[in-house]
């Protein structure tokens, strides 16, 4: 049986054994990560692009470059070489009606998610990013396997706006 693992915002988790891990995303991104070759996998839990601040450094994950240095770290200390790695990326959704889609930090997340592995020379396989809608992942770090389940945002009526 599978280890199951929650994250949340700013959370990280990679294993070489199989495991679950699950999250809850609206505006925030999810890269899944993984190394077909060695199975080994991990995710992490990005709140918002950039760096965290050096005032708080306990907050490291939440900001995408920390986030990201720290998942691909984590997969390589257990094994998985970077240049046979692989991406995932979903969230990014624009669940605040109030904020300009220009402006929205879903928008701003995928950009920067897209941009950095893009530069680090990791190809994404698969994508399921911005719309209205949050979305709930189950990634399996030991076959690569995302499963995505859409969830309407309580930001949106469901008269009128909503949906994709």
């Amino acid at each position: 049986m599978k280890q199951e693992i929650h994250i949340h915002v700013g959370g990280l988790f990679a294993s070489r054994e199989p495991a679950v891990i699950h999250t809850i995303l609206g505006s925030c991104v999810a890269v899944c990560l993984y190394d077909p070759v060695e199975g080994i996998g991990g995710m992490n839990h990005i709140l918002l692009p950039g760096r965290a601040s050096s005032r708080q450094p306990d907050s490291a994950g939440r900001y995408g470059i920390d986030a990201m240095e720290q998942l691909i770290e984590s997969v390589m200390a257990l094994g998985g070489r970077r240049h046979q790695m692989v991406a995932k990326i979903f969230g990014g959704a624009h669940i605040i009606p109030s904020i300009s889609l220009e402006n929205g930090v879903g928008r701003k997340n995928t950009e920067f998610v897209l941009e950095f592995l893009k530069t680090a020379g990791i190809k994404v396989v698969s994508q399921d990013l911005g719309g209205r809608l949050s979305r709930r992942i189950c990634f399996h770090t030991d076959t690569g396997d995302v499963f995505l389940k859409r969830v309407p945002s309580a930001h949106y009526s469901s008269v009128g706006v909503g949906g994709e």
